[in-house]
């Protein structure tokens, strides 16, 4: 992907970089600038389920990535029990924007290997024949299919650790675990 390219689509040098260099298939899609998986998801014309949410957390103090489907919630309990870690904890927007600079801090790609930090993804992403993925910048996303992922990140780890969000709705209001 030439430089060119990348000034007029606003994906960061980095991130075009490793995607030239794994090469594999995938298309760049330019929108609206969106902050949400939902408005993601709606200015694509497509189910939030394909849009991949990558949270960036700290497991045991190490930096790490949770990617789920844009529907959905994560649920810490069954990544703790993934990732054998004894506590997670959402990483602050300080740490976020020092990791990751030059990335717009909600749109992270999930390519832990350009961070050399781990990577978890729910299975339930990789479900649908295409999947939506940040490209670093809020009018950018990465389209591919979940076998390039998969491909692209020899170290994913993967698991079942979302949740509905009825039910994660539903525990807030009764406080009850779903």
């Amino acid at each position: 992907m030439s430089l060119e390219i990348q000034k007029i689509i606003k994906i960061p040098k980095k991130v075009g970089s490793f995607l030239e260099k794994t090469n594999v298939k995938f298309e760049l899609a330019r929108h609206r600038t969106v902050f949400t998986a939902f408005d993601k998801a709606a200015t694509l014309k497509i189910k939030p389920g394909a849009v991949a949410k990558v949270l960036v957390v700290k497991m045991d103090g190490e930096l790490a990535m949770a990617v789920i489907p844009g529907d959905k919630n994560l649920d810490i309990d069954k990544l703790l029990k993934l990732a054998k870690a004894k506590k997670i904890d959402f990483a602050k927007e300080k740490v976020i924007a020092e990791s990751f600079k030059g990335i717009d801090p909600g749109a992270i790609p999930p390519f832990g290997a350009l961070w050399n930090i781990k990577i978890f993804c729910d299975k339930k992403l990789l479900e649908s024949p295409k999947i939506i993925l940040s490209a670093g910048s809020y009018e950018c996303s990465i389209k591919m299919t979940p076998g390039v992922f998969k491909k692209i990140s020899p170290d994913l780890a993967l698991g079942n650790f979302s949740k509905t969000k009825k039910k994660a709705l539903k525990k807030a209001l009764t406080g009850r675990k779903s």
